[in-house]
């Protein structure tokens, strides 16, 4: 099932299924909130296509890839590293990632990622159950002030990784009965119609069962938190010369048997 979130002709926000022929029925209940996740198979009409949850925490994973990790002559990480993003920095399909100019940062960067959402509570799973408390997974895009992360935020990532805008998630959740595998995924950026990263989820150096037994471990992450589990090489901070956001660019990011999120990039108004 493809669970979307999206306001109705009148401004509701309501849960709905997507189905593959372009119609949307209407879900009843919130499938965090209530854990319902029931198609009434009435029809409805979207009006504005959000983010597929309100996500009550967002904990992310940096240097997942190995790839990745060795174009930045990074060392393979012992046990995951561990960030954050506040909730704030949640962003719906088709609006704007913007630049941030308050704060000013001229290195913007994109990161495509694969999203686990949690639908029930989760303390000290193990591996061979983590799937099972999992709803389902939607595509992410882990924007990235470079200069902030690695230079303003007094040796965290939190700074530079949680401007407003700055997690994009969409346009869709696709339960785990669609993908029973989550570690078998084609995963891509696509830049004003270029390809810049490209890769595979089974590159991940900590799968997302193990993510999940690592992020639960003596503690607990509640229904609706969202987990970003990495993103492959091809970042723009990496190439040479550097590729960093600009104004008027639109990023895509793609993920096989989940689909497309796509934003627009813009200044930020102040």
């Amino acid at each position: 099932m493809k669970i979307i979130r999206f306001l109705d002709p009148a401004g509701n926000v309501r849960f709905g299924c997507r189905h593959d022929d372009g119609r949307t029925t209407l879900l009843a209940g919130d499938p965090i909130v209530d854990g319902v996740i029931v198609d009434t198979g009435n029809e409805t009409e979207v009006g504005k296509l959000l983010a597929p949850l309100e996500p009550r925490d967002i904990i992310c994973i940096g240097l997942n890839y190995r790839k990745h990790a060795a174009e930045g002559n990074q060392a393979i990480p012992e046990h995951p590293v561990v960030f954050m993003k506040n909730v704030g920095a949640v962003q719906d399909p088709d609006g704007p990632i913007m630049l941030p100019r308050r704060l000013r940062s001229d290195k913007v960067d994109y990161e495509c990622e694969l999203a686990v959402v949690i639908g029930r509570r989760c303390h000290n799973v193990s591996r061979a159950e983590a799937l099972s408390y999992v709803l389902g997974y939607t595509c992410a895009d882990d924007v990235s002030a470079r200069d902030w992360q690695m230079n303003g935020g007094g040796g965290q990532w939190c700074r530079g990784k949680t401007f407003a805008t700055f997690c994009p998630l969409g346009p869709w959740i696709v339960t785990t009965d669609e993908i029973t595998n989550p570690n078998e995924l084609g995963i891509r950026t696509i830049l004003n119609g270029q390809v810049m990263q490209d890769w595979n989820t089974n590159d991940m150096i900590f799968d997302v069962p193990t993510l999940i037994e690592f992020l639960s471990a003596s503690t607990v992450l509640v229904p609706g938190t969202v987990i970003l589990t990495g993103t492959p090489h091809g970042v723009g901070a990496a190439r040479k010369p550097p590729v960093y956001l600009q104004p008027s660019d639109t990023v895509t990011i793609e993920i096989d048997r989940i689909g497309r999120l796509t934003n627009p990039v813009i200044e930020e108004p102040i």
